[in-house]
């Protein structure tokens, strides 16, 4: 069936005066028109995509610009930011390697990366030797300083100013001799005369350095020399004897 059309008459509307308004008829159908809203915010301002009108503010900062990093060249070396001081350690290592006179102002300034080296590198020695130590020689080094640390400050009693830090500072760093053995160790026959004999000598080298370091930067450590110096001879045999067997 068709559909039909139906004719439907105009409105009239009368408004306030009396005339009557006539309306035109709507069709049945109308097409859809999209409307276009008024923006609310008038002041708002788009952005110009335009490469040539881009704001100078966008420039990158002067320390960046061109090859030159400014920014990184005042910065310290990553060692300095971790503590470590290359050259201190280089001074106390020559320093300890005359046995006859060691210089207690290097010592001063405690530090345990020396030391640290110094363990390691007395354990890589053990390990061309065919020997796991290194969790033995750490905590050995570990009770040992802590061993002469309650020895020390029982001896000067109340007056005693050596602390845990500098303890460990001072064991660490006067293990070079024990090093220097365990290195030469390795083209010794093991057990012979010879080992014996310098197991001795780097007993007695390590007892002097460390001793004569506590009394000098430790006070009231020179009145009880003797039994400081047979504290550190006990820590540096127990080292001796890992080399020997």
């Amino acid at each position: 069936m068709g559909s039909r059309e139906f004719n439907v008459p105009p409105m009239e509307f009368h408004t306030g005066g009396g005339i009557p308004v006539s309306q035109p008829r709507r069709p049945a159908n109308p097409p859809f028109q999209p409307q276009m809203r008024p923006v609310s915010n008038p002041n708002l301002q788009f952005m110009s995509f335009d490469v040539g009108s881009a704001p100078s503010s966008f420039a990158p900062p002067p320390s960046y610009r061109g090859n030159s990093f400014g920014a990184f060249e005042d910065e310290p070396p990553l060692l300095e930011e971790l503590g470590i001081n290359t050259r201190l350690i280089t001074k106390k290592t020559l320093n300890l390697l005359n046995p006859i006179r060691v210089n207690p102002n290097l010592h001063e300034n405690a530090d345990l990366s020396g030391p640290f080296l110094f363990c390691i590198a007395f354990g890589l020695c053990q390990l061309l030797a065919g020997k796991l130590h290194f969790g033995v020689i750490l905590g050995w080094m570990t009770v040992a300083s802590l061993f002469l640390y309650v020895v020390f400050n029982m001896l000067a009693g109340r007056n005693g100013n050596l602390d845990l830090y500098r303890c460990l500072s001072l064991v660490g760093y006067c293990m070079l001799p024990m090093v220097i053995f365990s290195a030469s160790a390795l083209f010794i026959p093991p057990q012979s005369l010879v080992m014996f004999v310098m197991a001795a000598l780097t007993v007695l080298w390590c007892t002097r350095a460390c001793s004569s370091l506590l009394i000098v930067l430790a006070s009231h450590g020179d009145e009880h020399r003797g039994l400081v110096a047979y504290a550190c001879s006990l820590i540096y045999m127990l080292f001796s004897l890992l080399v020997i067997f």
